[in-house]
């Protein structure tokens, strides 16, 4: 993978990016945290280094949620979208909304040649949401 984007195989690259396949949407710190336990002392700034190559090359992705700190992710090679619960911070993957989508044709393009929509929805994961639940029904 990172000889296919011309990036030198090194033993934090390789391990950044294990941990980002293995933690979706995983912030810096517990990014750190990973290859702290694969590799033994590694700085902050070279992960943060690491994970900026990765994302330049189209390896991972940044994204932060309103509110957020910047996560990471391993899907790149589509457009797909953000589940974010507003009580705990958990993020998962939703594929584009298939059929009649208004919303995501802009109105007036101006000019630009639009390639991609980012679309974030909101709301309570199910545990989230059964907690909310239970403490109603007190």
């Amino acid at each position: 993978m990172l000889r296919g984007v011309a990036l030198r195989v090194t033993r934090p690259r390789v391990a950044v990016l294990s941990a980002v396949h293995d933690r979706p949407h995983a912030d810096t710190d517990s990014i750190i945290r990973v290859v702290r336990e694969d590799l033994g002392e590694v700085s902050h700034q070279a992960v943060y280094d690491v994970l900026r190559a990765l994302t330049t090359a189209g390896l991972v992705r940044r994204i932060q949620p309103t509110g957020s700190v910047a996560r990471y992710e391993s899907r790149v090679a589509d457009n797909h979208h953000h589940l974010v619960c507003r009580s705990c911070g958990a993020i998962v993957d939703v594929d584009c909304a298939v059929g009649t989508t208004p919303c995501l044709t802009a109105s007036d393009d101006h000019g630009f040649a639009i390639d991609e929509a980012e679309v974030t929805y909101w709301g309570l994961c199910p545990d989230c949401s059964t907690a909310r639940s239970s403490e109603l029904t007190r």
